[in-house]
């Protein structure tokens, strides 16, 4: 051991001073560790715990020989954190070897394997295998054909299998790729263990066999593996190795952790022995290892349960087939969508279904799968034996076509009142089915329409309405459309009845409302049914407001199938919902424009609509201030004219006060100009101006000031670095000029090469562009850098380069390179773009924002809105284009992170090229 001593070693030579028996005997204990111990990396944690141990003096006071070994034993436990390891104090031990199996003679071959394997088949063609002993590779051969006709040829006739491994408690690692493969196809061949020996420090890979005597049982039929805790060896890595390819479902309990191979080795020539875990299992599948944690099951129960449970489960399994044809065919024969019926059937047949141990298990699975296939939360599979059946939507009732029974029924359907400001209420608790229409149109329109007719807003009522028939929806809507304009309200699809129906708006026998007034929807969590498909066209026809809180979403237009002989169902949407824009309504609950609680719904309907009286002065104003300072004027118009058509058509109905105004004026403003930079917001004191003269620091604050905006650095190949992530003020810029030359300038003027860094920079100050830009041209002639046109003083404004600057230019020859990012943005973009259109730097990096050179900030009106308007654009010097919106368009598009190394390598690649020409 002497060429290879460790630190450990030295360290234990180096501190046992005394002779005595002790210390001895850890130095021993440590060498045999060293030679033996299957995770050797680990030792080097043992040099704190042994030197301690014997600079503390504890073990030499033990003479109790075995207080000893449990004070050692608690030792290297807790320094190698391993519970096989354990030293005992054994004067009459006495070393069993156990016989080699594959030297037994035949015959006892042949009693040890009927004494230690059982086959049996139960009901249902299931075949139940109990093996109490992992048979070698060797005496599996020595055995050949009486092993494969009476165990595995018989158990590959079976339809499924349990394979019980509750008391295998011994067993040959050799054996395990067998039997893997027994259970897998002969292709591709599986690597299911890497087993590490320290003793000969070899390494071996254990893989499936592609021949194999007798019969496969393959990868189609199921497998249930019972363990217990008594469960160990090679019948741990059988199960381990099983459940990890999905290819069995482990039941019973937590397996005993056991090891590949266990050693108890005499220290020295003394009675005490340690016991070491000499070969380590490492699964390739996992990258763990079943050894000391154990094998975990997939369904934990009590061992004497677990053939009943496997046997359950194997039922549940059978069932499978069945229950994926029951749905696939209800799915095709019913599903509203049928043009994602194949991808449906697809996803049925393809889904996991390996570790489905129960019936909920398998519903939740299938119900998961196919909703993220459909993306329609209507379709639902779910388990239902402790929840009561889903309801499907209810028969409306029919209407009476007896006269005066439909005067009482109107009387008691609708209440009408005129509230406080004139404004109308009509609250009615469900939709009627239209099978008599003039009749009831003509005393609705009597005993409804005609009080209303004249009201400032109206109020609909729907708290209480849990639904009725969609037929009628057309004609309360109708009401509140203008005669003059036909409307398509909605289409109704039926895959039952293969009809498609639409609903457009209806000739009104007495007055209408129209579409100019306010139309306020109140709803509850009991609004449900049609009730709720109203409240959604109220929105999606931009006609009114609906205020309250979200409804029931108990609205599929689905029925619900169960499973035979399962408790399983499967809800299925036959009918599709479409808006007037064709969109499918999946149900769920209606989110009012403004949540509130139900009760209190009536008080902020008159809150809502004073808002509502001024917000067509707010978007004309907004229009307005766009046309008179937006820094394109034909833009400025269309956007502006815009904004008036959608307040016509009712789309700023759903804006409750300034914020969501604010918002939705945002939106537009942006989708229709194609400039993000545009954007109104709310503000309750008036907002300080963006451009207020910068402040000019005090000489004690320009060190400061340098410090934190600029960051510089000497890269090799004498390549400068220079970082700053804010855009000063020129007038700033002259304050500290002559620091920033000595403490920054100076520093990086003189190199190769320069990276410039603005991924960081979002902007700030465009008047020091110039002076920026100028260090990188000569001084003759003048470089027209960009125009500026001002809307707010229809200027056109040259930006040339200045004729003099404070210390040295870089010049116009050397490599400069700037480094962009999605947060580059304003001033910082104008700088990029002059020097990219200009042939003066390579660009690097991602797209920058598309920002702009100013944005002035302008009240709405007399209101709490202002708008931010960009008033100048910036015009190529190049090509006297103006600067697109989308900004900067990097001439090496790179993740903004790797911005700098791909610079870095360019960089590097031209010096090369450079000398080579040379």
């Amino acid at each position: 051991m002497a060429q290879r001593t460790s630190p450990l070693l030295l360290m234990l030579l180096l501190s046992t001073a005394s002779s005595t028996f002790q210390p001895a005997l850890v130095l021993e204990m440590a060498n045999i560790l060293l030679d033996n111990y299957c995770f050797p990396e680990n030792l080097v944690g043992m040099q704190e715990a042994i030197q301690k141990a014997i600079n503390s003096g504890e073990i030499l006071q033990i003479s109790d020989k075995k207080t000893l070994a449990t004070v050692l034993t608690s030792g290297v436990q807790g320094a190698l954190n391993d519970p096989r390891l354990t030293v005992s104090y054994e004067p009459n031990f006495v070393p069993v070897m156990p016989p080699m199996l594959p030297s037994l003679p035949i015959e006892q071959l042949v009693w040890l394997v009927r004494n230690s394997a059982k086959l049996d088949i139960l009901d249902n063609n299931v075949g139940y295998l109990r093996m109490d002993r992992i048979i070698g590779k060797e005496t599996a051969a020595k055995l050949g054909s009486r092993l494969r006709d009476n165990i595995w040829d018989k158990v590959a006739e079976t339809s499924s299998l349990i394979f019980d491994l509750r008391y295998s408690t011994a067993g040959e690692f050799s054996g395990v790729p067998s039997i893997i493969s027994y259970f897998s196809d002969a292709e591709p061949l599986i690597h299911i263990d890497t087993v590490y020996d320290r003793p000969s420090n070899t390494t071996r890979e254990l893989w499936t066999t592609a021949s194999k005597m007798g019969k496969r049982y393959g990868r189609k039929k199921d497998v249930i593996i019972l363990t217990s805790k008594r469960t160990m060896g090679a019948a741990e890595a059988v199960a381990y190795t099983l459940k990890n390819i999905k290819r069995a479902i482990v039941v019973g309990e937590r397996s005993a952790g056991g090891s590949v191979k266990v050693q108890k080795i005499m220290i020295a020539k003394t009675e005490f022995y340690i016991t070491v875990p000499v070969a380590r299992s490492i699964s390739p599948i996992t990258g763990q290892s079943w050894e000391v944690r154990g094998v975990s099951p997939t369904v934990n129960v009590n061992p004497k349960e677990a053939i009943a449970k496997a046997k359950s489960l194997l039922a549940i399994r059978r069932a499978i087939p069945k229950v994926l044809k029951s749905i696939s065919d209800i799915i095709g024969r019913f599903y509203a969508f049928t043009d994602r019926v194949p991808g449906l059937l697809q996803c049925l047949q393809s889904t996991d279904l390996f570790s489905v141990v129960s019936e909920e298990d398998l519903a939740a699975r299938l119900n998961q799968d196919l909703q993220a296939v459909s993306e329609d939360p209507r379709l639902i599979i779910k388990y239902n034996q402790d929840d009561p059946a889903t309801e499907e939507d209810p028969e409306p009732d029919n209407v009476p076509d007896d006269v005066e029974l439909l005067k009482e029924l109107v009387d008691t359907t609708f209440k009408v009142e005129i509230l406080p400001h004139n404004t109308g209420f009509l609250r009615f608790d469900k939709f009627l089915k239209l099978s008599t229409w003039a009749n009831l149109e003509e005393l609705m329109a009597n005993k409804v329409w005609e009080p209303l007719k004249d009201t400032n807003n109206l109020i609909i009522d729907l708290r209480s309405n849990t639904g009725g028939s969609s037929t009628s929806l057309s004609l309360v809507l109708s009401y509140l459309q203008d005669t003059f304009q036909k409307h398509h309200f909605f289409t109704i699809y039926d895959r039952i009845q293969n009809t498609t129906t639409e609903y457009d708006s209806l000739p009104q026998t007495g007055p209408t409302y129209g579409s100019k007034r306010g139309v306020y929807v109140l709803t509850s969590y009991h609004t449900a049914g049609v009730g709720e498909e109203f409240a959604y066209l109220i929105q999606s026809l931009h006609r009114g407001t609906v205020i309250g809180e979200i409804t029931s979403g108990n609205l599929m237009h689905s029925k619900t199938f169960p499973i035979e002989g399962t408790d399983i169902a499967v809800t299925v949407p036959f009918i599709n919902f479409l808006d007037n824009d064709g969109e499918c309504w999946l149900g769920g609950g209606v989110v009012p424009d403004s949540i509130v609680l139900a009760e209190e719904a009536v008080e902020y309907v008159h809150e809502i609509a004073d808002f509502h009286q001024g917000l067509r002065s707010l978007v004309e104003g907004t229009g307005q201030l766009l046309e008179k300072h937006y820094a394109i004027h034909e833009v400025a118009l269309k956007v502006g004219n815009e904004l008036l058509s959608n307040w016509a058509e009712g789309v700023y109905w759903s804006a409750v006060d300034f914020e969501s105004l604010a918002s939705q004026l945002t939106a537009d403003l942006q989708e229709t100009s194609g400039d993000h930079r545009l954007h109104v917001f709310h503000c309750s004191v008036e907002p300080e101006s963006l451009h207020d003269v910068p402040k000019i620091p005090t000489a004690e604050e320009v060190g400061y000031m340098i410090d934190a905006l600029f960051k510089i650095e000497l890269l090799p190949g004498n390549v400068g670095y220079l970082r700053f992530d804010m855009m000063a003020d020129i007038e700033v810029m002259k304050a500290i000029g002559s620091q920033l030359i000595k403490l920054v300038w100076s520093k990086i003027v003189n190199t190769d090469a320069l990276i410039i860094d603005m991924r960081y920079n979002s902007g700030g100050y465009s008047t020091a562009i110039p002076l920026l830009c100028t260090y990188f041209f000569d001084a003759e002639p003048l470089q027209h850098l960009y125009t500026v046109f001002d809307r707010t003083t229809t200027t056109m404004t040259e930006v040339l380069t200045l004729p003099q600057v404070r210390g040295q230019r870089y010049g116009s020859s050397k490599d400069v390179y700037i480094l962009t990012s999605h947060v580059t943005g304003s001033a910082a973009e104008v700088f990029t773009l002059t020097m990219m259109d200009l042939n003066r730097a390579t660009i690097i990096g991602e797209p920058t924002i598309g920002g702009s050179l100013s944005s002035g900030t302008y009240q709405i009106g007399d209101s709490a809105l202002y708008a931010s308007i960009p008033n100048q654009v910036v015009l190529s010097a190049v090509t006297g284009k103006m600067w697109s919106l989308a900004g900067v368009q990097p001439h090496v598009i790179a993740q903004a992170s790797d911005a700098l190394p791909v610079a870095q390598r360019i960089i590097a690649a031209r010096l090369l090229r450079r000398e080579q020409r040379k």
